[in-house]
């Protein structure tokens, strides 16, 4: 049995990453919505990919650079996304990898 001051020690918090972790993304993957908290405690809807046990979070951003880029090349089958900033000010890039 562990304690609650082991328990306390190791804890890692529960969090989604985001699509702009994974090196390659498959276009094929289930889209799924999930909901929290902001920093005023209003809930939020997102959407998010299950890759590996783990949740990434997909900003509309991509989805809407991601859909352009379909309608130009209906074939794509994986792309990465680059992240630059943080909060408002954050940028995302979706790249094409096929």
């Amino acid at each position: 049995m562990t304690s609650i001051k082991e328990s306390a020690k190791g804890y890692i918090p529960k969090a989604t990453k985001n699509i702009s972790e994974l090196q390659s993304v498959s276009i094929d993957l289930a889209l799924f919505e999930g909901k929290g908290l902001d920093k005023d405690g209003k809930e939020y809807t997102y959407n998010y990919v299950e890759v590996a046990g783990e949740n990434y979070r997909i900003p509309d951003k991509v989805l809407a650079d991601l859909k352009a880029i379909l309608e130009k090349k209906p074939t794509l089958k994986s792309f990465s996304v680059t992240k630059k900033g943080t909060g408002l000010n954050t940028q995302y890039t979706v790249i094409p990898m096929d």
